[in-house]
């Protein structure tokens, strides 16, 4: 609970037993409830998870978008607030972060990872992706967002009856802050330290950075 707000914090996880072991040791006594999304883990990532006093979540579509859907479905509280379970973002902001949001007036909240607090914790490449997919979706949709690809968000429980997500994949991140902002949600960002990943890399740059492109294609053009 803070400022009288009960705060849930969904994490979706393919196989991240290191990493949301140290995800869930650094939330902060502020959160309520922890939902993990096992999207088909062959670890022991939901063992790990249940053991820290997370309720898991078994989402057996394979892909960001649906771990996130089941994930934000099972979620309870007031406040939802979004991490991925390898480390890279900072459980520890989120009261600043939910903060922010209060005091700003704000539905939804993207925490913004640029600049870079450490410029180990992305390779080159995948900020030049980052940064493309960033000025195509200002692009397309004449709505200009810092950091379009970040996981972290925080947003009032209600503001998902308003949002219309279809997306399975990666495209999950760029298109819930879009819609955010086309269904008249009051938006903002706020910049975060990010963090080296724990374990394996499961972003396939390439393929991922090209379905997210095609997808805001096909999406700006439903909306007309």
């Amino acid at each position: 609970m803070h400022r009288d707000l009960s705060i849930s914090v969904v994490i979706p996880c393919y196989n991240e037993e290191d990493g949301v072991r140290e995800v869930i040791g650094r939330m902060p006594s502020a959160v309520d409830e922890v939902v993990v999304v096992d999207n088909n883990c062959t670890d022991r990532t939901a063992e790990v998870a249940r053991s820290l006093g997370a309720r898991v979540v078994a989402e057996t579509r394979r892909g960001y978008g649906a771990a996130y859907k089941a994930g934000l479905a099972a979620a309870t509280k007031d406040v939802l607030v979004t991490l991925d379970g390898d480390g890279t973002y900072p459980p520890e902001e989120i009261p600043r972060l939910v903060d922010t949001l209060l005091e700003r007036g704000w539905d939804f909240l993207s925490a913004s990872r640029f600049p870079l607090s450490d410029g180990r914790a992305m390779g080159l490449s995948n900020r030049i992706g980052n940064w493309a997919l960033t000025v195509a979706a200002a692009a397309l949709f004449f709505r200009p967002i810092r950091d379009s690809q970040s996981g972290m968000w925080v947003f009032r429980r209600a503001v998902l009856d308003r949002l219309r997500l279809t997306s399975d994949g990666m495209a999950f991140s760029e298109e819930i802050k879009l819609e955010a902002l086309l269904r008249g949600c009051r938006f903002g960002e706020a910049h975060i330290p990010y963090g080296a990943r724990i374990g394996e890399v499961k972003l396939q740059k390439w393929r991922d950075g090209w379905e997210n492109l095609t997808f805001l294609v096909r999406k700006r053009f439903q909306q007309t």
